[in-house]
């Protein structure tokens, strides 16, 4: 082997110099500050359009803009603030209006189609369609309409999403227990008539009426002095029927639908954290197959290096 006068091995030499890389001189851009046309140049007016829209302070803008048209909308139930302030209110209206709808139709120009594949997209879009309806004499409740707007924060805010999710995935759930209530109810409601509703045909004189006392009761609002104590001026006895229908209907059935929920949100939020361990796996994945090509080539140039010193 080929030695230098410092005992360097001239070819170890060689291959760093012809590995090495070859850094290129830094050229500064003549703008530092360009402009959007500059941008463009290189890129298409979707691609703009959807780093704007995916920007997550394109969302906080939107949500910050929600939460004044809503506050708009109410000042607007006042009279007085009408009177003296109505024209501006309107005006703020309208302008929030038109950024709400160039949002919506540059979500629609990123997107396309998977736009109304989405259903809180398909949400945004009819809540907007509603509020562009003139509001006529045929269309009146649609004015009052506008302040669906403020529904578009479920979109805006992850975690009431999550939320929101959990209680529509809850509903399949909650068909069984709503036809369970619908027997308990018609059951206390046929044997209440049967015993209250010649004494009490206020409150349990015919079927429909009872149903009516037994809804009440299960709020348990004002049940003593509105039901209880006219049933047991008669019926001293009365109060076993209706502490049995309060248990099973109030401290037992409504406890079923918390329960519906509150594991339809636990799924909610099992399978949401699912797809965020998928995309971080999916993402990790071309990083650890280059590290470990990393370990084979550094394995390769030791095993390599070592024949050389043999």
């Amino acid at each position: 082997m080929i030695f230098s006068e410092n005992r360097v091995p001239l070819f170890g030499i060689m291959l760093l110099t012809a590995t090495a890389p070859v850094r290129s001189p830094k050229i500064r851009p003549a703008n530092p500050h360009p402009t959007i046309a500059t941008k463009l140049k290189g890129n298409t007016v979707i691609a703009w359009l959807r780093t704007i829209v995916e920007n997550p302070n394109t969302e906080r803008t939107i949500m910050a803009l929600i939460i004044i048209n809503a506050t708009v909308l109410g000042l607007e139930t006042s009279q007085e603030v009408m009177a003296t302030s109505g024209h501006i209110l309107e005006f703020i209206d309208h302008v929030l209006l038109a950024i709400f709808v160039a949002e919506l139709a540059a979500r629609i120009i990123v997107h396309r189609l998977d736009f109304f594949r989405d259903p809180w997209s398909v949400f945004d879009f009819l809540v907007i369609g509603i509020a562009l309806v003139p509001a006529t004499e045929n269309f009146t409740v649609l004015r009052a309409l506008r302040i669906l707007r403020v529904l578009r924060l479920i979109t805006a805010i992850p975690t009431l999403k999550r939320v929101v999710s959990g209680l529509l995935a809850s509903l399949p759930g909650m068909g069984s227990i709503l036809f369970l209530i619908g027997l308990i109810y018609y059951m206390f409601s046929v044997m209440g008539t049967k015993l209250f509703g010649a004494t009490n045909p206020d409150l349990f004189g015919t079927l429909g009426k009872s149903l009516y006392t037994l809804f009440t009761v299960m709020t348990l609002e004002g049940w003593t002095n509105d039901v209880a104590k006219p049933v047991m001026e008669h019926h001293p006895y009365g109060w076993i029927y209706l502490f049995a229908f309060i248990i099973v209907a109030t401290f037992m059935v409504l406890n079923l639908f918390i329960g519906v929920v509150v594991n339809a949100m636990q799924a909610e939020t099992e399978k949401v954290e699912e797809a965020e361990r998928v995309i971080v796996h999916e993402e990790a994945a071309p990083i650890l197959a280059e590290v470990k090509g990393l370990r084979q080539e550094l394995a390769a140039l030791r095993a390599e290096m070592a024949g050389y010193k043999k």
